[in-house]
């Protein structure tokens, strides 16, 4: 493990540990606490202190210290809690993995060559791969458009968010839907976290449409996982979940579509 995630795995750590008392649920913090961690540490802060708060919501685990505190069953989530504040907070295992028994469905790539050629990583990749073969339109078998990528937002009670895409659709009979996209590469996983934030944010800013909260998640071959997701309970729940592997127009097997067809 390289200086940066040990860093940071003493940052979190320590903040955590300072808050923490057996039986509690949640541990609130502020942004400013990763200066004072720091400080006494004598650790050289992060150019971007989010940074440290990101890579734990969404890229790695937490230290062992704190793992090691979770009740069977639950673990420790960073959640926002309003303008440059934050929680730790327990909730259920919760993770969304693609199914490796879940046949894949043969798709004519539609990726231009030039954007393979320079998208800059794994989420900006799956993005543009998704809007340029029309992925979230035929998922959904809505009609679809892209409206904003990136979009930093603010939802109340929450702070500060980010989307990694947003989409607006149309069905047949004229019904306008939200669809809020987050896109995981390499080892990232779907969690309650991100997905939480999309739904609460289509909520609040849009309450008169209707939200279908949509994860893409880079599988080995090529192939683009689709899932359709809701909160229940607390959880994160997978309404539908589908394979998409993208390969030249030759080579589509045309006994596999009619499969598709019947």
């Amino acid at each position: 493990m390289d200086k940066t995630p040990n860093r940071y795995l003493s940052l979190i750590e320590k903040i955590f540990l300072d808050r923490y008392q057996a039986g509690k649920t949640e541990l609130e913090f502020a942004r400013t606490d990763i200066e004072d961690a720091a400080d006494e540490l004598d650790i050289k802060l992060p150019k971007n202190l989010g940074d440290v708060l990101y890579a734990f919501r969404f890229r790695i685990a937490l230290p062992e210290k704190i793992v090691a505190t979770q009740p069977e069953g639950m673990e420790w989530v960073i959640e926002l809690a309003g303008r440059a504040i934050y929680k730790f907070r327990l909730v259920k295992i919760n993770r969304v993995l693609p199914r490796e028994d879940l046949a894949r469905i043969n798709i004519p790539d539609a990726t231009p060559e030039i954007i393979r050629a320079y998208a800059l990583d794994d989420e900006q990749a799956l993005l543009a791969i998704v809007r340029y073969n029309r992925l979230i339109d035929t998922f959904l078998s809505l009609t679809t458009y892209s409206l904003q990528n990136h979009l930093r937002t603010t939802v109340k009670g929450i702070g500060q968010i980010e989307i990694d895409e947003l989409y607006v659709g149309i069905d047949k009979r004229g019904c306008h839907y939200i669809i809020p996209v987050q896109a995981k590469g390499g080892k990232d996983q779907i969690g309650i976290v991100q997905t939480s934030q999309d739904i609460r944010f289509v909520q609040d800013k849009f309450p008169d449409m209707r939200c279908r909260a949509i994860a893409a998640q880079f599988m080995d071959g090529d192939i683009v996982a689709l899932f359709e997701l809701m909160l229940q309970d607390g959880e994160v729940k997978v309404v539908d979940e589908k394979h998409y592997r993208l390969v030249p127009a030759r080579k589509l097997d045309q006994t596999a579509i009619r499969d598709y067809r019947d």
